[in-house]
This record gives C-alpha cells, structure tokens and sequence, in this order.
C-alpha cells in the first residue's frame, strides 16, 4: 500500500470509527437505562436521533435493544469496508463486506465494554465524584456486566468481578471478532 493509501485508511477508520462509536454508546446507553438528564447521553441521543427516529418506525427495540441503532452501525461499517476495499483496488464481495461489517461492529462493541469496564475500575479505586456526568454514565454502563459477578469472586477484600469480565471480553474479542474477521477478509478477497 503506498503513503496515500494508507492516510486514506487512517481517516476512513477514524471518521467512521467516530460515527459507530455514537451510535454503539447510544445503544448501550438506551440498554442499560442510563440518566437521560446525563449530558452524555443528552449529547449522544441529540446527534443521533434525526437518523434513528425515522428508522424506529420500521425498526423497533426489542427488550431495550435499538435495532436502528445496530443497524446504522452496522451500515457504516460496511460502508467503511467498501470504501477500503475501493482504496486498495480490490473488487469487493458484497458478503465478504457484510461479514467484514458484522465482525467489526461485534469488535467495536467488545472493546467499548473492555474500555468502559476499566475505566469504572479505575474510577473505584480513585476518589472520583461519583456525580460527575462521566462517573455515572459509565457508572451505568459498566454495572450491568459486572453485577452478576459481584460478592462471587471476593478473595482477601478485592473482588475481581471486573477482571473476569475483562477477560471473557478479550477471549470474545479472540475466539468470535477475529475470526469473523479473517473469514470476512477470505471473502472479500484479501484486503
């Protein structure tokens, strides 16, 4: 790939990188019931709601789970598939970019857990204010992974719910994103 080519990979996967990352948070801030009053979560539903309201007609939330959401995600990610697999001259497989999208938005979504789930560790072992916007929209992001855990996994006054949450989320990130990912890149020809 030459210097070009690779600039334009680094700004496809920034832009749409940014994209799903407002529509992944904004998923699971609807999952998890995080405060609406949260200016976070103000900022993600104002900026993502003139593209999920029409589309909720179609696609309604099943058990707290927006599907427009998912699906835009899920578009923009393969739309940033395509458009590498343009840059890199490679005649694109419409399944191979399909697979591609899906693999990356189940990485995206295990690494914005891995993310958040460290930083509300973190933040416990810190003296944060618990009231601060970004305390608790993590706050609520991160409790409902670690709650089924939570006492089980206590040794010597340190519980380590957060670290098996962690590694299960690396594992997943190994044993189903990559080789999605590695089947998708088979199918799309190699890029």
């Amino acid at each position: 790939m030459n210097y070009v080519a690779n600039a334009g990979d680094f700004l496809l996967n920034t832009f749409f990188g940014a994209l799903v990352a407002l529509f992944v948070l904004r998923l699971l801030a609807e999952a998890n019931r995080a405060d609406f009053n949260n200016p976070i979560c103000q900022f993600l539903y104002r900026f993502t709601n003139p593209v999920l309201r029409p589309l909720r007609k179609a696609l309604p939330s099943v058990r707290r789970i927006s599907l427009a959401a998912v699906v835009v995600a899920l578009l923009l990610e393969c739309l940033k598939w395509l458009l590498r697999a343009v840059l890199a001259g490679v005649m694109p497989s419409p399944v191979g970019i399909v697979v591609l999208g899906i693999a990356d938005l189940v990485d995206f979504l295990l690494l914005t857990w891995i993310v958040v789930v460290f930083v509300w560790s973190l933040m416990s072992m810190l003296s944060t204010d618990r009231y601060h916007p970004v305390a608790r929209f993590v706050t609520a992001l991160a409790e409902p992974l670690v709650r089924p855990l939570r006492g089980r996994l206590t040794v010597g006054g340190l519980d380590f719910s957060p670290t098996v949450v962690l590694l299960g989320s690396f594992l997943a990130r190994m044993l189903v994103a990559q080789p999605l990912l590695d089947l998708g890149a088979r199918l799309l020809g190699g890029v």
